[in-house]
């Protein structure tokens, strides 16, 4: 080949592997969109993965969770969803009328080991193997640390950290024995930062962010990749939802709710896509809406400090109301 050469190099994830690719490309008729390739190259494999997957998804009730077991559905994965509230499980069931995937349901309480341990029996005996785990269910708790009870406390962590928890422990064995496999831990921004009012939620959260890196670290060289997701506001249920802590006056509800409706500016749907991207890529952190990346980059200039000034900006008080 004459004239000038511009050589191009990139490594690929596929397919449990990586792709080694090196082009070399005459400089002077450079009109082929590289970005556009490789993003078309990571594309296979995540059509590849979807289309042949079998995905769990806990809190698939509602919220990002039914959207995920939507977008799976119609990429062509079998799903197996699970949730504590049977009617809102029903629900999104009948929302996958018409797909062709496989789509089995679980009424699961995954703060209960044994609940947990049962489901993946279950899932496993239906469905033959799971390649992508979602621990998606969560809870919210209104209170500070001084008005929530320590039974509150541990209703709190028995959803979000062991729920997330024994979902790995119990499901991790079979996500083991494909040639890809997938975690997704489902944290919060509130993961990323902890506000004054959300002790007990935050220290869940940090929690499953802690236990997630930490156990990317450790599947290193396996075939399960492991990605934390940090959302920001999201329109879902959660505030209406959320239990009233032991001695937190009623009004923190009523307060909390306006507060989250006004910060809440992406949909279930556009979150699912997030994180569905973020599986494509082998993201480790999936951060989802601006304000999640926007905290982020504050808590790493102001790690110390950052609490003044987000309590300045929303007029925040002591107990974040």
């Amino acid at each position: 080949m004459g004239g000038e050469c511009l050589s191009i190099a990139e490594r690929v994830p596929y397919n449990g592997g990586v792709f080694h690719a090196v082009f070399c490309v005459p400089a002077t008729s450079v009109r082929v969109h590289v970005g556009e390739f490789f993003n078309n190259v990571r594309g296979g494999p995540l059509a590849t993965f979807l289309r042949d997957s079998v995905a769990v998804v806990t809190g698939a009730g509602s919220g990002i969770g039914r959207a995920l077991v939507q977008r799976l559905a119609a990429a062509g994965s079998a799903v197996a969803l699970a949730d504590v509230d049977e009617a809102g499980l029903m629900e999104t069931a009948a929302s996958l009328s018409g797909k062709r995937a496989a789509a089995t349901t679980h009424v699961v309480d995954v703060a209960d080991e044994a609940a947990v341990r049962a489901f993946a029996e279950d899932v496993v005996a239906r469905h033959g193997r799971v390649t992508l785990l979602v621990n998606n269910a969560g809870v919210a708790l209104y209170g500070t640390f001084e008005e929530i009870s320590l039974d509150d406390l541990r209703w709190l962590m028995g959803v979000n950290l062991w729920g997330t928890i024994y979902g790995v422990k119990y499901f991790l064995p079979i996500l083991k024995q494909q040639p890809r496999a997938h975690i997704v831990n489902v944290s919060s921004v509130f993961g990323l930062v902890a506000p004054a009012g959300q002790s007990a939620y935050a220290m869940s959260k940090f929690a499953v962010r802690g236990f997630t890196e930490a156990l990317r670290h450790e599947l290193e060289g396996t075939s399960v990749f492991v990605s934390c997701v940090h959302p920001a506001g999201v329109k879902t249920a959660i505030a209406r939802r959320a239990k009233l802590g032991a001695n937190t006056p009623a009004k923190t509800r009523d307060e909390g709710i306006v507060l989250l409706d006004r910060a809440s500016k992406t949909s279930p749907e556009e979150a699912a896509a997030r994180i569905l991207e973020g599986v494509e890529r082998r993201e480790p952190r999936i951060l989802i809406g601006a304000d999640a990346r926007k905290l982020d980059i504050l808590q790493r200039l102001h790690p110390a400090t950052y609490w003044k000034k987000l309590s300045r900006r929303y007029k925040l008080g002591p107990r974040g109301k």
